[in-house]
């Protein structure tokens, strides 16, 4: 289909929208709007124009991400992968932030750059520089 120009928003399961708004305001998202809906969802942009939609029911207490932490391999999307212009000062704002770096960083075959963080209810997000 080349009518789809590309990714509107990038939806997330989230158990707190307070403890999500104050990691993704760490990674310079900005609050928009909510909660609103039946679901709830809140929505936070980045000045780069990548939109979450926050989906505020996950359930509380939960220790690990099925997609990504269990020997079971359950079909779902398992990460989102931001691009950057310059991935070491982004590794040192990151570990500035005192957050950690679950993966990497890895040095794909392509001279690409990538390392991996985990948010507040565990779900992936990498950060992903392209060769030069």
């Amino acid at each position: 289909m080349k009518e789809i120009t590309g990714i509107n928003h990038i939806g997330i399961r989230v158990e707190n929208l307070d403890d999500a708004r104050k990691f993704y305001e760490q990674l310079g998202f900005i609050f928009l709007a909510g909660p609103v809906g039946p679901e709830p969802v809140a929505i936070m942009e980045h000045p780069s124009g990548v939109n979450i939609n926050f989906i505020l029911n996950a359930d509380s207490g939960i220790t690990k991400n099925i997609l990504m932490d269990v020997k079971e391999r359950y079909p779902g999307y398992t990460h989102i992968a931001l691009d950057v212009n310059d991935i070491s000062a982004v590794q040192k704002q990151i570990e500035d932030l005192g957050i950690n770096i679950t993966e990497g960083p890895i040095t794909l075959p392509d001279g690409g750059i990538m390392f991996f963080i985990r948010d507040q209810d565990k779900n992936v997000i990498e950060f992903h520089q392209n060769s030069a």
